[in-house]
């Protein structure tokens, strides 16, 4: 028994749409449940009219993870074998649950992440976006690893979420406002494998804005940096410490690059050099190469270098901002915004 479970804030606009991408699969679930987690617009309605049960969650206070824990100990009654766990503004591809169910078949293998990308994008920053997550799939092809199990979409093995609830003493930890990785480093932490295929696709929101970008990953960044800090140091959180020190060091060289070229201008300093110059040129084929299957715009894109530098820019704010958010204590909130069009986003 497959049980779907889609957490969901005022999702009205998009609800319909996820829940109609999980009936068009060509394994469907056996049920699909909504919670609706404090919502004050028409969630419930559209989501029963779609052929979805509801619950509403209850006094949660908790975000995502508590409207999660609320409905997974009413599923845990119905003695699923599988959880499709689910943003409420994602789409699945067709054959993703079939697809996680091969996978599912190795008994050490915990849940099947989906590989995410974006709806048609509109601007320059969309597009980053684009561009951003294509590379991240091409890594997760290619290494056949899974570094984050993503919360668009996961079809997770029942006993594996007891196996952590029986460790932990719940299911998603409360206090993390990145849910998913902390789950992450839980289910590894128990023993199991992780693996997103790149059939497994799902496509979900991007920000539209620069505001709400930076906002989306000062919140991932910081997530991140207090599930490996609440973790300490171990063999399944140590790549997370290692990723977390190689986004300081890139942060520092990119100031120091930035600073050392104004400075050469100003100075008259300023030369082409060979070495760097084939340096750049290394890079540059490396990006247009890990885009290449998007055809050719994403490929002069990222032979140009400077677009996305711009883009890694925002990034790496987000980062500076999130590492002073964890330093001076903040705990991080989750924004609920509109967008165009009356669309709801989480950020």
């Amino acid at each position: 028994m497959i049980v779907a479970i889609i957490p969901a804030h005022n999702e009205g606009q998009s609800i319909q749409g996820t829940i109609a991408s999980l009936l068009h699969q060509t394994h469907s679930p056996d049920r699909i449940l909504v919670v609706s987690d404090n919502s004050t617009d028409n969630t419930v309605e559209i989501a029963r009219a779609a052929g979805a049960d509801v619950m509403e969650s209850v006094d949660n206070t908790h975000r995502k993870a508590g409207a999660l824990n609320q409905a997974l100990e009413v599923v845990a009654a119905m003695n699923p074998r599988h959880v499709m766990v689910m943003d409420a503004d994602t789409q699945l591809a067709p054959r993703f649950i079939e697809i996680a169910l091969e996978r599912l078949r190795d008994p050490k293998m915990g849940a099947v992440g989906a590989v995410f990308g974006g709806v048609d994008p509109e601007g320059y920053l969309q597009y980053m976006q684009r561009l951003e997550w294509a590379r991240y799939a091409e890594q997760i092809e290619r290494t056949d690893q899974t570094f984050v199990l993503s919360g668009t979409a996961a079809l997770i093995r029942w006993d594996a979420m007891e196996a952590v609830k029986d460790h932990f003493g719940r299911y998603y930890d409360l206090g993390s406002i990145t849910e998913d990785m902390r789950l992450t480093l839980d289910l590894k932490t128990v023993g199991y494998r992780l693996c997103s295929p790149v059939e497994c696709e799902s496509t979900t929101e991007m920000m539209p804005s620069v505001k709400l970008l930076f906002l989306q990953r000062r919140r991932w960044y910081l997530g991140a940096l207090q599930n490996v800090t609440a973790y300490g140091f171990t063999r399944v959180s140590a790549p997370y410490w290692r990723q977390q020190l190689m986004l300081c060091l890139s942060v520092g060289l990119m100031s120091l690059y930035l600073t050392l070229t104004a400075l050469s201008l100003v100075f008259g300093w300023f030369a082409l050099n060979p070495f760097w110059l084939a340096v750049g040129a290394v890079f540059a084929v490396e990006r247009t190469v890990t885009v290449w299957k998007l055809g050719w715009k994403a490929r002069f894109t990222a032979v140009l270098v400077f677009p996305e530098l711009i883009y890694a820019l925002i990034l790496q704010s987000a980062f500076v901002a999130a590492v002073h958010q964890h330093l001076t204590g903040q705990t991080g909130s989750w924004h609920h915004v509109e967008v165009e069009e009356g669309t709801p986003v989480n950020v």
